[in-house]
C-alpha cells in the first residue's frame, strides 16, 4: 500500500474518514485499474474529542492506556469504496475499559501487542483484558467495520 499523508486532529468523524478517503484513492492510484474497486479504511479511538493514534513508544502506549483506564471512549472507523462511484462511511463504537492496575498494564505494555494499533491496544487479542464493556460492531474495534462494509456494499454479502 503507498504511504498516505494522514490528518492527525480536526474533528474525530471528519479525520477518519478523510484518511480513508486518502488511502483509498492512493490504492486506487497504485492499481492503475480504471475497473479497480478500492477499499480505504482508517479507524482511531477518541477521547475528549481528540483522537489518540498510535503509540510510537512504550511510553506513549503506558500514557494511552492510563487515559482509557476506568474510562469509556469512541472507536471511529472511516470507510472509503470507490469503484462505480465513491460510497463513504463512519462506524462508532464505544469501549469502556476497567480500571488498569500496575500488574495488568505492565503485562500489556511487556507484551508488545500495542505496537501498530490506534489507542494502544488490540481487543481482539490480550487487550481483551483490559475491556470492561463494549457497545457497538467488535469489527469496527477491530479495525475493519463488516457491517458497515455491506451497508455500503451489500452485493459483497451475495458473494459470502
Amino acid at each position: 500500500m503507498p504511504e498516505v499523508d494522514e490528518l492527525r486532529t480536526g474533528e474525530p468523524a471528519e479525520v477518519v474518514l478523510e484518511n480513508a478517503r486518502r488511502k483509498a484513492r492512493a490504492g486506487s492510484e497504485a492499481t492503475r485499474d480504471a475497473q479497480a474497486v478500492v477499499l480505504g479504511v482508517d479507524t482511531d479511538v477518541a477521547v475528549d474529542g481528540r483522537l489518540l493514534g498510535k503509540a510510537g513508544t512504550e511510553e506513549e502506549a503506558r500514557e494511552r492506556l492510563e487515559l482509557l483506564s476506568g474510562r469509556t471512549h469512541e472507536v471511529l472507523s472511516g470507510m472509503v469504496l470507490l469503484g462505480a462511484g465513491e460510497r463513504s462511511g463512519v462506524a462508532r463504537s464505544e469501549v469502556t475499559f476497567k480500571r488498569l492496575d500496575e500488574q495488568t498494564l505492565s503485562m500489556y505494555l511487556d507484551s508488545e501487542e500495542w505496537r501498530d494499533r490506534a489507542g494502544a491496544y488490540a481487543i481482539q487479542g490480550l487487550g481483551a483484558i483490559l475491556v470492561e464493556e463494549l457497545r457497538g460492531d467488535f469489527s469496527n474495534v477491530v479495525g475493519l467495520p463488516l457491517a458497515l462494509l455491506l451497508d455500503m456494499a451489500p452485493e459483497l454479502g451475495k458473494s459470502l
